[in-house]
């Protein structure tokens, strides 16, 4: 049977999937402001999706290992052709993704 073309994308726009996802981690993270994603866990050898979380005033919010690992996940593949060898930082007010600087990046930031 061949397939049925619907003229729809497979994919809708990529600034709404931006914006939902921020909403999602917002609710899954109450509190959470920021969260930096990086794919260097500090725990792990290997390359590992790995994010941190701070709050509006800028303290840390503590994830399990988990979760951390499955909102980094969702952020890199809702943001595939960011350059993942560098740390990046979600605003989830905004649902805006920005590169880490070298200087918070070396302090956990």
């Amino acid at each position: 049977m061949p397939a049925i073309q619907s003229g729809t994308p497979a994919c809708p726009d990529s600034a709404a999937r931006q914006r939902r996802l921020a909403l999602q981690l917002a609710d899954m993270i109450p509190g959470a402001a920021t969260i930096r994603v990086s794919l260097r866990d500090p725990q792990v050898v290997w390359p590992h999706p790995h994010a941190r979380v701070w709050d509006a005033e800028g303290q840390p919010i503590e994830l399990s290992r988990t979760r951390a690992t499955v909102a980094a996940r969702w952020i890199v593949r809702v943001w595939p052709d960011a350059d993942w060898t560098r740390p990046h930082t979600l605003d989830l007010a905004s649902a805006v993704l920005t590169r880490s600087n070298s200087v918070s990046a070396r302090r956990g930031r």
